[in-house]
């Protein structure tokens, strides 16, 4: 992509993310994100009506006088973004492909956490670790996201969500906020999950097309494995192919979303195509 035509993408995203961050989502983030954390802050004497339970029983013995510690909110948070950059990324049948709404969320996100003045780190991944960006403060960080994000080009068009959530559970050592931004096509990622969850509170972000539901029936038509390669013809004015298919898509919904509640991982789905704001808000609100 020519330079020129990057920065003008990337200003357009900035503008439109921007201003959902501003006007839309940044009480929300803040409400559902802030303040999960409790962090020491001091120690002080012991008050009538305070909770015997917060005794410090170290300093009391050594004044002979009992203490209590204080805990205060963490009010800056680090989130991290795990933003699938896999071949199925490339699919699209409405207004734009998965990917590119991958790419508006991700910026709505890191402008909602610059905006509350926390820290935003990325990791991209296929079935492996493509690229890490460490968490940062400020709006030069988080443009060069978005233009990582624009032009990235990965190695690997396959996926495979263990490695990043693994990754992430050792690199980022305090608890963050991670959202995970994928399609969630690839091997069981349960047991990975489940650890990251342990650490970090995760949220899912669930991207599809339209069309991913279910095979218009066209007649005999050629497909592309965006990630193996491999093309097929098939049939799809045969009521068993499109049935198959169905079945396929529905075992395929139902096996993450019994993931991500076994896991207790918030998620949402967002479709290609159709408001992204409300399903969001939702997913705050509900926080």
């Amino acid at each position: 992509m020519e330079t020129t035509e990057l920065i003008k993408k990337v200003r357009r995203i900035e503008i439109k993310t921007r201003g959902l961050t501003r006007h839309i989502f940044a009480g929300e983030y803040h409400s559902a994100f802030k303040g999960r954390g409790i962090a020491f802050s001091e120690v002080r004497e012991y008050q009538y009506g305070d909770d015997i339970r917060s005794i410090d029983w170290n300093v009391t013995a050594r004044f002979n006088h009992p203490y209590v510690k204080i805990y205060e909110e963490e009010r800056e948070l680090t989130v991290m973004l795990l933003i699938d950059v896999s071949g199925s990324g490339s699919f699209g049948t409405t207004a734009s492909f998965k990917r590119e709404l991958m790419t508006e969320i991700a910026a709505v996100l890191s402008f909602s956490a610059i905006y509350n003045n926390d820290k935003a780190g990325v990791i991209f991944f296929s079935d492996k670790i493509e690229k890490f960006i460490p968490p940062q403060k400020g709006r030069k960080h988080i443009l060069r996201i978005i233009r990582e994000l624009i032009e990235f080009e990965p190695e690997s068009k396959l996926t495979n969500l263990n490695d990043p959530l693994k990754f992430m559970t050792n690199a980022i050592k305090k608890r963050c906020t991670a959202f995970i931004i994928s399609d969630f096509k690839g091997p069981d990622f349960e047991e990975a999950l489940r650890i990251a969850s342990n650490k970090h509170d995760v949220v899912a972000l669930k991207i599809y097309d339209p069309l991913e539901m279910s095979v218009p029936d066209a007649g005999l038509i050629k497909v592309l494995d965006a990630e193996t390669g491999e093309e097929k013809w098939i049939d799809t004015s045969s009521k068993q192919v499109r049935k198959s298919y169905e079945e396929w898509w529905k075992n395929h919904v139902e096996t993450i979303r019994s993931i991500f509640k076994r896991c207790g991982t918030d998620y949402v789905e967002l479709a290609t195509g159709k408001d992204y704001v409300k399903p969001l808000m939702n997913l705050f609100e509900k926080r």
